[in-house]
């Protein structure tokens, strides 16, 4: 974690650009009076002091002995090692523990940070800071302590980063000691050679500063962007930074001047209010230009209004829109809706008379310090109210074995700690991180039972089964999404209700296509686990090249059994002329597997009331005993039976047809047609023939759509020894994991 000499790229000093910043404190000197100048042993070293006092600011009655102690052993540790840039490296640890303690971070972080870079660049060893300095402490120096080189060459830097992302989940504290780090690191940047600058600031941009924006540490956050900024993009930075030099040379201020109505505003209300003008960072102010064109005054910084309780918030944005013009588009309420970093205020925006527009922030104070500190501004989450102010809670789990579970820990934090524990190598877990860092939008969804997932935008129902349900996720069939079916490609909104419907085969297979519609790394890792684990089935042309049969007999299909069964392979081919159908068949396969299927008649008997007259039961509605009848004479004397409530009757009666009496007679056995609607999936036809089996039917014909958005179609004719059994058999059908529906043909030409 060594950190080099000043970078001459760091942004300079510009008029209110680093308002929330301290003066820089010269830790050069510090460092030298630190080795050079004895302190007493009862009190602070005057290079601590600094630390001290930041700390004091936001913790008036924190005990100061746990720095003392950890900075005696920090310096005289890294006595004699020096920086590249030539500064005592003690200078380093001291200034990553300023950084946190002006973000307001309690003791034990400011402790662990002093002694981050001991266990990995000096002779003290974890065992010692556990001993001199507890657990917690410990866990923490642990946590940001790289892994060597020597002993996982190229995979150390991701590897080391699993390492720590896997301590955050258990303390987000971690992060918070690795984020100042890198602060710093990035600060003092400029010795290094360019290449090794630039890739220090690419992995800065990729993980670094996505990992601040989620715990919400915004005032880290926009630091590290303009200094990767200056690094990775030097012309772009110097022409941003002449914008806002130019600005801060002029004669009028837009933002003093609506800052100052905004007061008048407040003021006239009785709501007590301390309104200040935030100047846009760097970053902020090239995406801006990029976005609006030609910058004007209003466009370099906002409005921040910081009131006292929530309700107020409300109050000022009540005023605000009553006595200026507001800009209704650019309203967002993130009080009643935080953001999933933590964040919480309101966001308007007001119009000049000069068709300049402000944006306006409206939050309390105690938002105001978690908008900028996030995690760090939590201080310790496994104290609770009853410890005393630094004091770990006995359920905190900290040295032990167990894992300990912070209760607040983000629902992004929770999945990247499944997929990362997932992911094969370092390659794939570093390629994997990155892409998933870069999706900073979350959702959230609900569950049946009133659960959650949290989910990022874009997520599919696939998403939301791995999310769930991890592996086990492979036997999904389908969804609801607010009560309607829908197709495991289906995105999700913030705020859909989904239920997953679940297959109960223990064997179940994902679909390939699935990878298509997996966001997430949760699904698309235990997806492609699966396939590398299960290969691909020979194709029929890879059969046929080795003298191998392709197909199947129509009575191995009738059966549902075989391993040439047609119907135990995968129904999530796409449709073509010569490409295998939902059933693992060729078009082709399936037209000559309809013709084969033997004529047989019907063993229900309908009786009619005309002598010499042939009754034929119509196709259209497949009537069954003990259904209500009708017939209509045809020609060649053929009376056709049909269902009373089938579409054709109505059809037939508004022509003037005459109905003819029939009724069944004894025999109890049928033919009917039978729609099957299903998710697509790995032996389901298979399943459905066997069930059908179970109950006595013989398959007459059966045909299969080509799936159509991973649903399918199935049309089976079947012999029923008994009509009675036809709602058994449609039930056993239901059954079948997968089935959606199942009902009786109604329509002509079935």
């Amino acid at each position: 974690m060594s950190a080099e000499a000043t970078n001459p790229a760091t942004p300079g000093p510009v008029a209110g650009a680093a308002a929330r910043w301290r003066a820089r404190i010269d830790l050069r000197r510090l460092g030298r009076a630190a080795l050079l100048g004895p302190a007493a042993r009862d009190r602070l070293p005057d290079a601590i002091g600094h630390v001290a006092e930041a700390h004091r600011a936001h913790h008036p009655d924190a005990d100061l002995e746990p720095l003392r102690r950890a900075w005696v052993l920090a310096e005289s540790s890294h006595r004699g090692q020096m920086r590249k840039s030539g500064e005592p490296y003690i200078t380093h640890p001291l200034a990553v523990t300023l950084i946190l303690a002006e973000l307001g971070a309690e003791t034990t972080t400011l402790t662990a940070s002093l002694l981050h870079d001991t266990v990995e660049d000096t002779e003290v060893t974890l065992d010692q800071v556990g001993r001199e300095f507890g657990a917690e402490v410990r866990f923490l120096v642990d946590g940001v302590t790289k892994l060597e080189k020597v002993d996982y060459g190229a995979a150390a830097e991701p590897e080391t980063f699993r390492k720590m992302l896997v301590a955050t989940g258990n303390d987000v504290r971690v992060m918070s000691i690795k984020l100042a780090d890198r602060l710093h690191n990035m600060r003092t940047l400029g010795v290094m050679r360019p290449e090794k600058q630039a890739r220090i600031a690419k992995v800065t941009r990729d993980v670094l500063i996505p990992l601040a924006e989620r715990l919400g540490v915004q005032a880290l956050k926009t630091e590290l962007e303009d200094l990767v900024f200056a690094i990775l993009h030097p012309e772009e930075y110097e022409h941003t930074r002449e914008l806002i030099v130019d600005n801060a040379s002029r004669a009028d201020d837009p933002l003093a001047e609506i800052a100052d109505e905004v007061r008048s505003v407040l003021r006239e209300a009785g709501i007590p209010a301390e309104v200040v003008i935030r100047p846009r960072h760097f970053v902020s102010v090239h995406r801006v230009a990029r976005k609006r064109g030609r910058l004007r005054g209003a466009d370099f910084g906002r409005l921040l209004v910081l009131v006292g309780e929530d309700a107020d918030c409300y109050g000022v944005l009540g005023e605000l829109h009553t006595c200026l013009t507001p800009v209704v588009s650019e309203f967002k309420d993130f009080i009643a809706v935080p953001k999933f970093n933590l964040y919480q205020s309101l966001h308007t925006a007001v119009a000049r008379g000069d068709g300049q527009v402000v944006e306006v922030l409206i939050r309390t104070h105690q938002m105001h310090k978690v908008a900028e500190a996030g995690v760090v501004a939590l201080g310790n989450p496994y104290a609770s109210p009853s410890d005393p102010p630094e004091a770990p809670s006995a359920s905190s789990g900290a040295g032990t074995d167990e894992e300990r579970v912070d209760p607040t820990r983000p629902g992004w934090l929770s999945r990247l700690l499944d997929w990362q524990a997932a992911a094969p190598d370092a390659d794939t877990f570093w390629s994997t991180l990155r892409e998933d860092l870069a999706q900073d939008r979350e959702i959230t969804v609900f569950r049946p039972d009133g659960g959650t997932l949290g989910l990022p935008e874009g997520a599919t129902c696939v998403d939301a089964a791995y999310a769930q349900y991890g592996e086990d996720a492979h036997a999904c069939l389908g969804a609801r999404v607010n009560g309607r079916l829908a197709t495991l490609s289906t995105v999700l909104k913030d705020g859909d209700t989904v239920q997953l419907l679940m297959g109960q085969d223990p064997a179940a297979e994902p679909s390939t296509e699935w990878l298509e519609h997996a966001h997430t790394p949760a699904a698309r890792i235990a997806i492609q686990r699966w396939i590398a684990t299960h290969p691909t089935p020979e194709t029929p042309e890879e059969i046929a090249e080795r003298g191998g049969t392709v197909g199947a007999t129509t009575e191995n299909v009738q059966a549902g059994r075989g391993d040439a069964n047609p119907f135990r392979a995968s129904a999530a081919e796409p449709p073509g002329a010569d490409t295998p159908d939902s059933v693992g068949r060729s078009t082709a396969e399936s037209q000559a597997f309809d013709t084969q299927a033997v004529d047989r008649p019907s063993a229900a008997v309908a009786l009619v009331d005309q002598p010499g007259a042939t009754v034929r039961l119509a196709g259209c509605c497949t009537p069954v005993p003990p259904d209500e009848i009708t017939g209509f004479a045809v020609r060649g004397g053929v009376v056709t039976v049909h269902r009373v409530e089938c579409a054709a009757v109505a059809q037939m009666k508004s022509v003037g047809r005459a109905e003819v009496g029939v009724r069944w007679g004894d025999t109890a056995g049928c033919r009917v047609t039978l729609f099957a609607e299903s998710f697509g999936r790995p032996h389901l036809l298979a399943d459905l023939t066997e069930a059908m089996a179970g109950e006595g039917a013989e398959i007459v014909s059966a045909t299969v759509e080509p799936p159509s958005q991973q649903r399918v179609r199935h049309t089976y004719t079947v012999q029923l020894p008994d009509a009675a059994r036809l709602p058994s058999l449609m039930r056993a059908m239901r059954n079948v994991a997968g089935v959606y529906d199942v009902s009786r043909a109604q329509t002509p030409g079935a």
